[in-house]
């Protein structure tokens, strides 16, 4: 039995897989350190697909977040973000494309990998390393990241006023549900 069992996880470890991710399970939050107090929010998943090889670390996919959707509770706050920082109405989308992940990922228990790509935000790319905390059970995946996005670098306006300053950077906390499958 044992043997058989070794046998089959050594098949999927060599058979590339597909994770598509659930959007309504999947949180996007951000925090901007500001003067006195920290700004929480969210962005909503439109939608998610990888495809990867467990053996060599190759992906390819898309992670789409929908920029229309950044909240973070504040209805006056949350207009200047969109009018002059996202400027959303013009850059809808904001996206991950992994194009391979480098570490061990175990497919049946916890893993963490660092995850490689371009992160597509108000009309540029950009290069970034992400590290992931990954948790598979069955077809289950869950994932866990959190990075800095420098925004005011990446030519977004920074938000800041002559009372009211904000930092550069905006941290991201990603918490991704999907399903995962061989691929077809």
């Amino acid at each position: 039995m044992l043997v058989v069992c070794a046998g089959l996880v050594c098949a999927a470890a060599a058979q590339e897989m597909t994770l598509q991710l659930d959007p309504a399970q999947t949180r996007v939050e951000y925090a901007l350190g500001a003067t006195m107090h920290t700004v929480h929010g969210t962005f909503r998943l439109k939608r998610g697909e990888m495809h990867f090889d467990p053996a060599s670390g190759k992906m390819s996919g898309e992670v789409v977040i929908d920029a229309t959707t950044a909240d973070s509770g504040n209805g006056s706050r949350d207009r200047r973000m969109h009018e002059s920082v996202l400027e959303s109405a013009k850059f809808r989308e904001i996206t991950l494309t992994p194009d391979r992940f480098e570490g061990a990922l175990n497919l049946q228990g916890d893993s963490q990998v660092q995850l490689h790509g371009m992160f597509g935000i108000h009309g540029s790319q950009h290069e970034v390393t992400i590290p992931v905390n990954v948790r598979i059970q069955q077809q289950r995946l869950d994932a866990d990241t959190q990075f800095p996005v420098p925004y005011q670098k990446w030519g977004m306006k920074n938000p800041s006023t002559f009372i009211l300053r904000v930092d550069d950077t905006v941290q991201i906390t990603i918490r991704a549900v999907g399903r995962l499958a061989p691929l077809q």
